[in-house]
């Protein structure tokens, strides 16, 4: 179900945001419900993210690599 709410804005930000979502076949609704959806669901990337360098935790960064070393198969 959608629910409708009141948001406040410059006047002239809102009109360039119109603009531009016309320009690209779209609503600022589409444009606002993606944004929104992304914003509930960050903390969602943050921790896969998290796991991702955790899991690369055996890397030690800073050390550099010989010629051969990087052209090694």
């Amino acid at each position: 179900m959608l629910k409708n709410i009141t948001l406040s804005a410059d006047d002239n930000l809102i009109r360039k945001a119109r603009e531009k979502a016309h320009r690209e076949h779209k609503t600022l609704n589409e444009y606002f419900r993606r944004w929104l959806s992304r914003y509930v669901n960050s903390h969602k990337s943050k921790i896969k993210d998290n796991e991702l360098m955790d899991s690369l935790s055996y890397a030690k960064p800073g050390r550099r690599f010989s010629r051969d070393e990087l052209n090694e198969r």
